[in-house]
């Protein structure tokens, strides 16, 4: 268990190896790293989110589908979602019952 003494003595360790002119570089860099680490993670999640594909009603000749319990596009030939497993349903219309 670290104790108040351990920590000082830490501290003081670190200012002899690196300086105290050298420390403010340091936790700045350490700052800057842990945002952008921090911004990676974040942005990682939001490209797990799918995206709808935005396809003309002209282009093809069925609707996309949709899977009923959470809502990511389905290729035709799918037939469970390969985000939750869901069966997909039958009807090519999202929204369907399934």
């Amino acid at each position: 268990m670290l104790g108040s003494q351990d920590l000082i003595v830490g501290l003081v360790i670190v200012l002899v190896l690196f300086g105290a002119k050298k420390l403010p570089e340091l936790a700045g860099s350490l700052g800057k790293s842990m945002k952008e680490f921090k911004k990676g993670v974040s942005e990682a999640g939001e490209d797990d989110a799918p995206k709808p594909a935005a396809v003309p009603a002209t282009a093809t000749a069925t609707a996309p589908r949709t899977c009923s319990a959470c809502g990511a596009s389905l290729e035709p030939s799918w037939s469970h979602c390969p985000r939750c497993g869901e069966a997909a349903s039958s009807s090519s219309a999202s929204g369907g019952a399934g």
